[in-house]
């Protein structure tokens, strides 16, 4: 029998300078005590969470494993959102991206881009020991200043772009399938692979590379107006991955998609608290299950209106409450019969 697993909650946005959220250890506690039972790990601070040291040693895993264990909870994923981020970035991004690398690479794109490519292999390397099968990040943006045509576009210009950005992935797509764990890309505004499309465009130029997955977020969907239940049944096959996350989209006759530069609380798209927004979760979950998805559904916390530590507290029974146990027998065996290809001939007519 599959289930999808949780509740679990993605700590990016909670981690910071004070007790408990300065440590992985009062985090799993912190997390724990709200009633979660997994933790997605950004792997950007070493005080969180040191990247090399898990490449490089068991025992360092093994040792956060205990820790999380003791606490009731255990990892469910590392991610690199924001050095994948680097691994492709247009130069217009540059001074914005170097935030996300450290400071001794910044105004150097070269040397952040090489920076960025050896995080993602040492989180493959660091997701095998911790025993995880799946990891999060981001595709990085060559063209996204490109996402509207105009001007107009030279002939091959994005076929070019998807061929630069399989380039630079192949290699890492290949060091993850040697760790065997599947690379999930989160389908994000900012990135190139930021809509079904778009992805489907990078797997083509990878080679249909079986670690190139999807992490499904519905909240981005909303944010683009697109159908994100269709949008499992044409990737469920990609989708290793699961961000529980709402969003709301409030059309008006002063903005659109675009969000016309206003920051977050006046953009028609804003994401929102679990239950405050306009994702059909229960739609959502009942696909997954149908799918027979059996991955982390984890909350990813963004809102420009509640406060975090409410947010957080709501989430974990939220999830809970959303996910099903499997169908293991058919709702209407009790009217089951017998069955045999001489009484199914009969019933056919086909002895007659």
């Amino acid at each position: 029998m599959t289930a999808i697993k949780g509740p679990a909650i993605f700590l990016a946005q909670f981690a910071g300078d004070s007790a408990p959220f300065n440590s992985l250890e009062g985090m799993a506690k912190w997390a724990s005590s709200l009633g979660y039972k997994g933790l997605q790990v950004p792997t950007n601070d070493p005080a969180i969470f040191d990247l090399e040291k898990a490449a490089q040693s068991q025992q360092y895993c093994d040792d956060i494993k205990a820790m999380c264990a003791e606490a009731g909870v255990q990892i469910t994923e590392l991610s690199t959102h924001l050095q994948g981020q680097l691994v492709a970035v247009h130069p217009a991004y540059d001074e914005l991206f170097d935030n996300f690398a450290p400071a001794h690479l910044h105004g150097d794109a070269k040397a952040r881009t090489e920076w960025a490519v050896n995080q993602l292999k040492l989180a493959a390397k660091a997701s095998q020991r911790l025993g995880l099968t799946a990891h999060a990040t981001f595709s990085g943006a060559l063209m996204w200043h490109l996402v509207y045509p105009w001007p107009q576009r030279p002939a091959g210009l994005v076929e070019q772009g998807f061929a630069e950005l399989a380039k630079r992935w192949k290699p890492i797509l290949d060091v993850f399938d040697e760790a065997g764990v599947d690379l999930c890309y989160e389908i994000h505004a900012g990135e190139d692979l930021h809509d079904g499309a778009s992805f489907e465009r990078f797997l083509a130029a990878v080679d249909n590379h079986p670690r190139a997955n999807l992490l499904f977020d519905p909240s981005h969907f909303v944010l683009q107006q697109m159908d994100y239940l269709d949008f499992i049944d044409r990737y469920h096959d990609r989708i290793k991955m699961f961000h529980v996350k709402d969003a709301e989209f409030n059309a008006n006759g002063r903005s659109g998609v675009y969000g016309g530069y206003m920051d977050w609380i006046d953009r028609p798209g804003r994401f929102r608290s679990l239950g405050d927004g306009q994702v059909d979760f229960k739609s959502i979950f009942s696909k997954l299950t149908q799918y027979g998805f059996n991955g982390w559904a984890v909350l990813e916390w963004e809102c420009c209106i509640k406060d975090s530590a409410q947010g957080a507290a709501e989430g974990a029974p939220f999830i809970a409450e959303h996910i099903i146990q499997r169908a293991t027998t058919t709702f209407d065996d009790f009217a089951g019969a017998n069955s045999s290809e001489t009484r199914n001939r009969r019933i056919l007519g086909l002895d007659k």
